[in-house]
């Protein structure tokens, strides 16, 4: 894991390595500033991590896009608040071994946050999202992130019921090649190669298998 923090150091992320979730929650607190706007993506981490817990009960103005009884308009629009946050907490797709950030999104909230917008961006990364290169991250879409967040969501696509995207049914498929469903949640494609804001991005790479 280290070689890969000091990759994505090289690309100008901040990049720290921590043994467990609860270390990676403790390191978390400490990136955080009392009464600040925090808004997060969608992230099966961050709920192993307790960081939705951590925002709801703690000194923050959380925008929280998973309180009940509000309306799917009312989602959009705190999707829209997260952009100008002061800090936005996701995961990532994966992680390639040179220090690239690989995510692809449904709605695109995630990844646009990720790209401009909210001062600080703090990823949790369990070691299970760090592959060799962007093709093995293209894979571990296809085969493992996007089919099972698909099947956590209760969307019916082909790859929630196969385990793995119509295009690999196809010689020589292109990546963002993917069935027509409705519902497809992998339409947006983004590949972080570098941060022009030295240090905006902050990755916490965690030595257990966290999420999808």
């Amino acid at each position: 894991m280290q070689n890969v923090a000091n990759a994505l150091k090289n690309n100008n992320m901040d990049a720290f390595c921590v043994e467990t979730k609860k270390d990676a929650l403790s390191l978390l607190k400490n990136m955080l500033i009392p009464g600040e706007t925090v808004a997060v993506g969608g992230s099966v981490t961050l709920d192993q991590v307790g960081v939705i817990e951590l925002l709801k009960n703690g000194d923050y103005n959380f925008i929280d896009r998973y309180e009940s009884g509000i309306s799917p308009e009312e989602i959009q629009n705190r999707f829209r608040m997260g952009l100008l946050a002061d800090t936005f907490i996701s995961s990532s797709n994966a992680i390639t071994k040179n220090g690239c950030l690989y995510n692809v999104d449904g709605n695109g909230n995630r990844v646009a946050a990720l790209i401009y917008g909210p001062k600080q961006v703090i990823i949790i990364a369990g070691k299970n999202k760090i592959v060799e290169d962007l093709k093995a991250a293209e894979l571990r879409i296809k085969t493992i992130a996007t089919p099972k967040n698909c099947k956590r969501l209760g969307i019916k696509s082909y790859c929630s019921t196969s385990g793995k995207c119509l295009s690999l049914n196809n010689q020589g498929h292109e990546m963002c090649d993917g069935c027509n469903s409705d519902s497809r949640i992998c339409c947006s494609y983004v590949v972080t190669a570098s941060q022009r804001v030295k240090g905006r991005i902050k990755v916490i790479l965690v030595n257990e298998d966290l999420g999808y």
